[in-house]
């Protein structure tokens, strides 16, 4: 009866670890495996506030994540993973948007559709960094807008 009791017991934390580790997963919108994503860079004169994992949107629709930020050539070089089927060519245009007035930030894409499909690897030539908010309220106080 005793071993029974203890049985039941191990099995229950161990279904309530797994459920854990399961929302963990989804809440975090972290990828155990690859993904079926092809990757593209977009070169940014500012990302501030873009962060890894921020979504991928065009049209309102999310067909990515940003899979990594770094600096390259005093610009910041954006890894952009897209869901395959998903086309983008090379006269699109990918900008940095902030979702509402203070809210997080996310890439919105233009797709294009005049030039090439981008394959992996290629770059998207035409970038529009974000409105950096605190600068526009700093330059509005101190009398520098234009």
């Amino acid at each position: 009866m005793e071993r029974r009791l203890e049985l039941a017991v191990g099995l229950f934390v161990i279904v309530g670890i797994a459920c854990l580790g399961y929302l963990a997963i989804k809440l975090g919108k972290l990828e155990l495996v690859g993904g079926d994503y092809y990757e593209v860079q977009a070169e940014f004169s500012s990302t501030s506030g873009l962060k890894s994992g921020a979504p991928v949107e065009i049209a309102g629709v999310q067909v990515g994540r940003i899979k990594g930020i770094r600096l390259h050539d005093y610009q910041a070089s954006v890894t952009v993973g897209i869901q395959h089927g998903v086309q983008v060519y090379s006269d699109a245009i990918a900008s940095i948007k902030t979702r509402g007035i203070i809210g997080e930030k996310f890439m919105e894409l233009s797709p294009g559709g005049s030039g090439e499909a981008l394959r992996p690897g290629d770059t998207i030539q035409d970038t529009e960094s974000g409105i950096d908010l605190e600068q526009v309220i700093s330059q509005f106080i101190h009398g520098n807008v234009e």
